[in-house]
């Protein structure tokens, strides 16, 4: 069966993604409760292109990730990665999941630590049918890719290694089944800053040459803006602002992308932080304010912010959007 035109353009074609976790009731005549951990998720990525996705714990992008990889099933909306349908109970769950890898934060716990880094990478090859001689030259040639001498690494296990080469052998683990999309979770976050950027180069070197298409999940903006293509600002399960990483970042329309690019730290004395960038904790998702859900701490808030849900709208010519009721620009509310 072909593929439809949209799904040949882009490699991740999400609509109306919804996932609510039921809270267990904690007295006898306690009603049931739901986290709202993702509502009404809509974008698309175009093949070979980078989407970082930013906003503070908590607010859906793990669970976004997981949605994506089938690790969890979604409450409604649908998914199409590389051309093929997600779902619970989808046929082509095996064939996706070959074309769609995952890099989680911590490096150690995501391998085994019984068997060799050459063991790890050759396992989801053999997984597969791959033949063991053939799986064994797949993860050799890997291990050089991403820059770990195989004589050397192939035989270590992962508690020989240092955090900088085990993320670089679980990247190199996601890349044995060629796949077109990898997604990263918070990849490089417990990297020291050199090694930080070395996995960053590696990671667009790797792009670039295998024609990769990048999810890219973090707290940090500066990587973001860094790897990043285009960006999507989350907060509590909400889409608020999407659009090219140099429009977002240089133009911020919502007044929580603000907040947060406000909080960045420079190192340039003259432009120090005098006030916090923004206030208050987030709400529970599981009970989330009604309309906008981040009027009860914008500074901007009027009384139709609790009325009406904004949808995302055109804040630019370039694909930026920005769900708002009034978008901040450079002269002020739009």
């Amino acid at each position: 069966m072909d593929a439809p035109a949209n799904a040949l353009e882009h490699a991740v074609d999400v609509a109306g993604l919804r996932k609510q976790f039921r809270v267990r009731p904690q007295g006898l005549w306690a009603r049931a409760q739901v986290v709202h951990a993702v509502s009404d998720i809509s974008f698309r990525l175009a093949r070979g292109r980078t989407l970082g996705i930013v906003g503070e714990s908590g607010c859906g992008k793990s669970t976004l990730a997981r949605l994506l990889m089938g690790l969890i099933d979604a409450d409604d909306g649908s998914v199409q990665l590389a051309g093929q349908t997600l779902g619970p109970k989808s046929t082509q769950l095996a064939a996706v999941r070959r074309k769609v890898q995952m890099v989680f934060q911590d490096s150690f716990a995501s391998l085994n630590p019984r068997l060799t880094v050459e063991a790890s990478l050759m396992f989801g090859p053999m997984v597969h049918g791959v033949p063991r001689a053939q799986a064994r030259r797949t993860a050799h040639d890997l291990l050089a890719r991403v820059g770990l001498e195989p004589a050397r690494f192939a035989g270590r296990y992962p508690h020989e290694v240092s955090g900088g080469q085990r993320q670089r052998v679980n990247i190199a683990r996601a890349l044995a089944l060629q796949p077109q999309i990898v997604i990263f979770d918070e990849a490089v976050s417990a990297l020291d800053k050199s090694v930080e950027l070395q996995v960053l180069n590696l990671l667009l070197d790797l792009k670039a040459e295998l024609g990769l298409t990048y999810l890219f999940i973090s707290h940090d903006l500066n990587v973001v803006q860094y790897i990043s293509d285009e960006v999507m600002v989350m907060y509590l399960g909400k889409i608020v602002e999407m659009g090219p990483v140099q429009s977002v970042y240089e133009q911020p329309a919502h007044p929580y992308t603000r907040a947060l690019l406000a909080s960045m730290p420079s190192m340039d004395p003259r432009r120090r932080t005098q006030a916090a960038p923004i206030v208050g904790d987030p709400p529970s998702p599981i009970d989330p304010p009604s309309g906008c859900r981040f009027r009860t701490r914008c500074p901007h808030a009027v009384a139709a912010c609790g009325e009406t849900e904004p949808l995302l709208r055109a804040a630019g010519g370039d694909g930026h959007r920005v769900a708002c009721h009034f978008a901040l620009t450079e002269g002020g509310l739009s």
